[in-house]
């Protein structure tokens, strides 16, 4: 390795401060809202000399980048996870030496309690996700959900399928079909209800998921994704990844026993990964998606 700097190009510079545990409590009423967020921020910008000469000049500190997550959630409130990661990105592009940014959130889901309005249950079916990306003038607003655990006890297959002497799987006209579902879409324009859009998006994969007879998990992303672009206009294109929770028929005749598809081994691995990207056909936008698996 040369000892000359100037051999190499530095590129690709961000720093920030990862997962800032948020909880804002909203009291403007009888029964209290509440917002629960793990919040990573990540500036971009001019801060070369920091890497090559170790002068922190334009360097804004993590630290300070943790505060203005709290400060602003106390200034501006928490509305929506992209609404606050938006309030975010207005802060900091008005800041010195930054260019762009790069701003993510997950909001983990808590149901009130009937007894008053100021006690909750956590819940845990699914985590909801967003980010907010800049660069100068351009920003993109990305959402989504993951843990999203589902299963169908009937109404799937699998066959069809190339075989060679490594092939063992055997074919079936119905099966168990369970997979966690992370999901990720860019909203194009940003004049978004962000908790209207995201609500019926969900809607929209659940019910694909329950109401399409898949031959593959492939047939359900794509009639999840189709089904997502239609329930919102506003949504350019979605990600989709889901791994096959493989459940296995256990074999009882050993004790004498049949088992007419009821007792199933959940496998949690090795397991099958599935995605797929569906987009309308003008979009193009692959910046907004730096950074995001």
């Amino acid at each position: 390795m040369s000892g000359d700097q100037g051999d190499y190009v530095l590129s690709d510079l961000q720093h920030g401060k990862a997962e800032c545990r948020l909880v804002k409590v909203d009291r403007s009423g009888e029964r209290h809202v509440l917002h629960d967020l793990n919040v990573t921020t990540q500036l971009r910008g001019d801060f070369a000399t920091a890497y090559t000469q170790g002068d922190n000049a334009h360097v804004h500190a993590t630290d300070t980048q943790k505060n203005t997550v709290y400060a602003l959630a106390r200034q501006h409130g928490v509305d929506s996870p992209e609404q606050f990661l938006l309030d975010l990105a207005d802060h900091w592009t008005a800041q010195p030496w930054v260019t762009g940014t790069w701003f993510h959130a997950e909001q983990f889901a808590w149901e009130r309690l009937p007894a008053n309005g100021h006690s909750f249950v956590r819940t845990g079916e699914a985590t909801r996700t967003a980010w907010v990306q800049t660069y100068g003038d351009q920003t993109f607003v990305l959402a989504g959900l993951s843990d999203l655990v589902l299963l169908k006890s009937t109404g799937s297959e699998f066959h069809g399928f190339p075989r060679d002497r490594f092939t063992t799987l055997g074919e079936t006209s119905d099966r168990i079909l369970a997979t966690s579902v992370s999901a990720t879409w860019r909203y194009d324009p940003l004049d978004v209800n962000w908790d209207v859009a995201h609500a019926a998006i969900r809607t929209a994969l659940l019910d694909a998921f329950a109401t399409t007879h898949s031959l593959a998990l492939q047939q359900t992303i794509h009639a999840m994704g189709a089904a997502a672009l239609d329930a919102c206009p506003e949504v350019a294109e979605i990600r989709i990844s889901c791994p096959n929770k493989h459940h296995f028929l256990v074999d009882l005749e050993p004790f004498g026993l049949d088992n007419p598809g009821e007792v199933f081994f959940a496998a949690d691995r090795p397991y099958g990964l599935i995605s797929a990207t569906l987009s309308r056909i003008d979009a193009t936008e692959p910046r907004a998606w730096a950074g995001i698996a």
